[in-house]
């Protein structure tokens, strides 16, 4: 089992799309890594030597991933909210931060809509 960044990669997947179950690396930065380990991007996992898993753990060693990259995101979307920059008010109140429309659309940041319904009263049964 090829266990990387303490994540285990799928072993019947091709060595350049396991890497990017890491989080942090995508498919430039996982082609990037198995180029520098020396190891063919076509390869299954399963088909890894224990030294090429070596040399990708140590690669990806190099790399801000998983749970450090989370963490200094985190810290940049606080440090915005705390300094009261329009970014900042815009993840306080969870709506599009990078200046999308809200008017329309946005459904996924601002939740399931929220209203009166229209045509309200008792419905009529009509009867044939």
């Amino acid at each position: 089992m090829a266990r990387i960044a303490g994540i285990n990669i799928p072993l019947n997947k091709r060595a350049e799309i396991g890497m990017t179950y890491i989080y942090g690396i995508g498919r430039s930065t996982s082609n990037k890594v198995l180029a520098e380990a020396g190891v063919e991007p076509d390869r299954k996992v399963k088909d890894l030597t224990e030294d090429e898993v070596r040399k990708l753990r140590e690669q990806v060693d190099d790399l801000l991933v998983e749970g450090d990259l989370r963490r200094e995101r985190s810290q940049n979307v606080k440090r915005l909210m705390e300094i009261g920059s329009y970014k900042g008010l815009r993840h306080r109140r969870s709506l599009p931060a990078n200046g999308q429309r809200t008017k329309t659309n946005a459904r996924t940041r601002k939740g399931p809509k929220r209203g009166s319904s229209a045509g309200g009263g008792k419905k009529k049964i009509r009867k044939h």
